[in-house]
């Protein structure tokens, strides 16, 4: 079950956590590996994915455009960010165009608790064209059901 964390927040801050019965390794590789990104962010085609801070991972979220975000931090298989520039497709994302998208993986008996947390809104200017998939309402939204495909997916993929 997703637990919502972000009430209170100001509109600035996003969190979620699932717990998934997979291991650790299994989810960062879900999260992090071009074969599996595209199938639970995307249209289902493998995603480049330069696993380094400053590389950049491409994310294909079909109508709303292709972003190529910014990797952060990897520190694997427990840590792994990304900035993301939502309200501009097509753009990189960099300071002062995106927000920053946390994972936190933590061991919890044969499975794994993921912590999703996406930062910096009050920070970056929305286009008013691009509110309804770029605000923090619509992001939200969507991380509620983005920790859920990241579960199901991660719990059908073979040991």
């Amino acid at each position: 079950m997703t637990e919502d964390l972000s009430a209170g927040r100001a509109g600035d801050r996003i969190e979620k956590e699932i717990t998934i019965d997979a291991p650790v390794a299994r989810v960062w590789a879900v999260l992090t590996e071009p074969k599996h990104v595209g199938s639970w962010f995307g249209q289902g085609s493998p995603t480049p994915v330069d696993l380094r801070p400053g590389g950049t991972m491409f994310l294909d979220h079909g109508e709303f455009g292709q972003f190529p975000t910014t990797i952060v931090e990897v520190d694997a298989p427990h840590r792994f960010s990304y900035r993301w520039a939502s309200a501009y497709p097509g753009e990189q994302a960099v300071d002062g165009n995106s927000t920053l998208v946390e994972f936190t993986l933590t061991s919890e008996g044969d499975g794994t608790r993921l912590r999703v947390v996406e930062t910096g809104f009050s920070s970056i200017t929305i286009p008013d064209d691009r509110k309804d998939s770029a605000s923090y309402e619509s992001h939200e939204a969507g991380w509620s059901e983005q920790v859920v495909n990241i579960q199901q997916y991660a719990e059908r993929l073979s040991a």
